[in-house]
């Protein structure tokens, strides 16, 4: 499946990678907010994300003017206009799909309401579920998603259910006019083109980081080793 991308209002194409990075920033510029301070250098921001000062003041550029040479960022400002771009100046209705552990571990995630990610629908197939609650919301059947996401105008769906499910359970989310997805679910899904989808694989991101410590302990295995199929 290509690689999505975004597109600011007049401008050229955003990749996905420095999207990415502004949340980083985002979140920096919160820290830097708390800690009190007024302004920010690309240096530090730089510093405090893995990056090169360039890198930071590049990613800026696609969006406008920021700051002023020698003087930094006004932290609040740049913190705004950032999340003006994200589109967090705005609240966003989610549904979650799939009532088991990782889903009530999302639902109850504070920091999604914080940013203005608002669930407002649990969805489920499973009937012994069905009138249970997450917090304040009851969960409900599955099969009622069509008119169910169009009565609470929901924008982003959260998919949390087993990897065999997922690719069914999205076709129906998007027929039913979702445009956004976050995938929770062990597999990569597909969506048509104005879909935009997440996959976040925690099996992925954990084999990586067993990779990493296999690797750099010596014990990669001998390349040649492995059957040919």
């Amino acid at each position: 499946m290509p690689r999505h991308t975004s597109q600011s209002h007049d401008g050229p194409k955003i990749s996905d990678a420095t999207v990415k990075r502004l949340s980083k920033y985002y979140r920096t510029l919160q820290n830097a907010i708390s800690a009190e301070k007024t302004t920010i250098s690309s240096e530090e921001i730089a510093r405090l994300n893995g990056l090169t000062a360039a890198q930071v003041r590049k990613d800026l550029s696609f969006f406008g003017a920021f700051g002023r040479r020698g003087l930094g960022y006004n932290a609040v400002d740049l913190h705004r206009n950032i999340g003006q771009i994200l589109g967090l100046h705005r609240t966003w209705n989610v549904c979650l799909v799939g009532a088991g552990n990782i889903g009530t571990a999302l639902a109850h995630f504070r920091q999604f309401a914080e940013q203005g990610f608002l669930f407002k629908l649990i969805l489920d197939s499973d009937p012994a579920k069905w009138g249970t609650k997450i917090g304040d919301l009851e969960i409900q059947d599955f099969e009622r998603c069509d008119d169910l996401v169009k009565r609470e105008k929901i924008k982003i769906a959260v998919v949390a259910v087993p990897g065999l499910a997922a690719q069914k359970a999205v076709d129906r989310l998007v027929a039913a006019g979702i445009k956004a997805i976050l995938n929770f679910a062990p597999v990569t899904i597909l969506v048509p083109p104005g879909v935009y989808v997440r996959n976040e694989n925690m099996v992925i991101e954990i084999e990586a980081l067993s990779y990493a410590l296999t690797s750099k302990g010596g014990h990669r295995p001998r390349t040649g080793t492995l059957p040919v199929v």
